[in-house]
């Protein structure tokens, strides 16, 4: 995947996560604000609206009933009441109207101002009982009869209906006013309130986009420059402007970013000063070693004929010295994987042949079963394969016993070596540590015949090949340490990639560990 590419999936991931939000909320927030806002400037509009023509209505119709239907005789005839509530709905604004009287007892007469748009079957019965009612006459009332109004719907149609009686005898009045003018006026500011709230909720996500846009800029550079740093590119550093908090957190990153600096020099330094001594120490001890060996591979050889009680110590200083040697000899091959300098000399190699020529060369033989099919080629460094098996078998050996098991098999394009033993296998606080360097499996045992490096050396010539080894213990008991290769290595250079072998001239005898 190409960085590019991956850049467009970071800014994809971005733009999901916080600016995604920031645009969600500053969107919700103007949705909730403007949806508010309209809902309240609609509500009061309509009351106001309302109000206004139905006081405008009812003022009207109480005077046209005290000018003209209170000057009725009192014996009305249904002439009579038709003119009057003709002349009423005339003098008025645009409402309709309905005088009823009763020109004997149980014979009622109504007029109608027009009876197409208002007869009585409009008037809603709540109303005409609200209207016949008698109020009662007290200190806070002193009418007998009152106006009444509500709204109502006909034919899907609003309309305000009221009504009223003339106080001592006289006909009842009803009026009919279509709101229909009024409901086209609010539903035209509806739409208009919905297109501003719409205009506001477009502005709010633009707004919040340049916002998201403002924030998340030194949002992203911080994260590329914290990315960068995370490389190794230590030197990284952020461009300060302003005084705000993003500015400050810039300024307490560069301060991060120079402190983590100089503490990594000085921790390389002194990783360098610490690898360089110890290759020193090693090379230095050599020249010594040499002689040592020497002179105590004579004394071993005189050992028996010297005196009883001299002949043990002989035999210690050999044993101790070739312990020393092969210390020295892996201390190096670490310190060499440590500084990177360690290489591959690869050949193309047949793996039974190589295993067969490991165990014959320690006089392993009649102690490892060796399950191996001949003409299996692998290219990789022979000297290494034989380090990594002579630690793995000669472990097994120490500590689990004979007969080792040793299996070669292809798995894909990995070759796989299983190296099995049947001793007690290894305890489970143990098995993440059995790759340490240095590491003793009991305290009460700080001093083994091992160096303590060797599984940590054939786990560094198992990377350096681009392979691995894991360690278990097997169900049938005993420990299973199992070393996979890729069946074409190649040898890694200075900087990671896959170059050319080169030739270590350095090499240690690849004890057991």
């Amino acid at each position: 995947m190409t960085e590019s590419a991956k850049r467009s999936i970071r800014a994809g991931l971005r733009w999901t996560s916080l600016r995604l939000r920031l645009v969600v909320v500053f969107a919700l927030v103007a949705l909730t604000a403007a949806v508010s806002a309209s809902g309240i400037a609609y509500w009061l509009n309509r009351e106001a609206v309302l109000t206004r023509t139905q006081d405008t209505a009812l003022d009207d119709f109480r005077r046209q009933m005290q000018d003209t239907a209170a000057t009725l005789p009192v014996r009305p005839t249904k002439d009579d009441l038709q003119r009057a509530a003709a002349q009423m709905a005339a003098g008025g604004p645009g409402y309709s109207v309905l005088l009823e009287d009763e020109r004997e007892r149980g014979k009622p007469i109504v007029g109608y101002s027009d009876l197409d748009t208002f007869t009585r079957a409009d008037v809603p019965d709540s109303l005409q009982k609200q209207v016949a009612r008698k109020q009662p006459l007290t200190s806070n009332n002193e009418h007998e009869y009152h106006l009444f109004w509500q709204r109502t719907s006909i034919a899907g149609t609003p309309y305000l209906v009221a009504g009223t009686r003339i106080i001592g005898g006289g006909p009842a009045g009803y009026m009919l006013k279509s709101l229909d003018q009024e409901r086209q006026d609010l539903n035209s500011l509806a739409w208009s309130l919905g297109i501003a709230t719409t205009l506001a909720l477009i502005g709010s996500a633009l707004l919040a986009q340049a916002a998201a846009t403002t924030v998340l800029r030194p949002v992203q550079r911080l994260g590329d420059a914290a990315r960068k740093l995370g490389e190794g590119k230590l030197d990284t550093r952020l461009t300060v402007s302003g005084t705000d908090e993003l500015a400050d957190l810039s300024r307490t990153f560069n301060r991060t970013a120079s402190s983590l600096e100089k503490k990594v020099a000085d921790m390389s330094a002194r990783e360098e000063s610490s690898r360089r001594f110890v290759a020193d120490m090693s090379h230095e001890l050599r020249t010594p070693l040499t002689a040592i060996t020497a002179v105590a591979e004579v004394l071993e050889d005189e050992a028996d004929s010297l005196d009883p009680m001299i002949a043990p110590a002989v035999h210690l200083v050999v044993s101790e010295t070739r312990r020393l040697n092969d210390l020295v000899e892996n201390l190096m091959e670490v310190t060499r994987f440590d500084a990177g300098t360690a290489r591959l000399v690869l050949d193309d190699v047949d793996v039974a042949d190589q295993v067969t020529a490991c165990i014959d060369a320690r006089a392993w033989l009649d102690a490892v079963d060796l399950d191996a099919e001949r003409g299996m080629m692998v290219r990789l460094d022979p000297r290494r394969l034989d380090v990594i098996l002579a630690n793995l078998i000669g472990n097994a050996l120490k500590h689990g016993g004979s007969p080792v098991g040793v299996r070669v098999r292809t798995e894909g394009e990995e070759l796989v070596i299983e190296v099995r033993d049947h001793g007690p296998g290894i305890p489970e606080e143990v098995l993440p540590h059995v790759f340490d360097r240095f590491y003793k499996a009991s305290a009460s045992r700080p001093r083994s015949e091992g160096s303590g490096l060797g599984l940590s050396i054939a786990m560094e010539n198992a990377h350096i090949h681009g392979g691995d080894i894991t360690a278990a213990n097997s169900p049938d008991g005993g420990a299973v340490f199992v070393l996979r290769l890729p069946r074409g290595a190649s040898e890694p250079t200075e900087d990671g990639t896959d170059g050319g072998s080169g030739r270590d001239d350095d090499s240690e005898d690849g004890g057991a560990s």
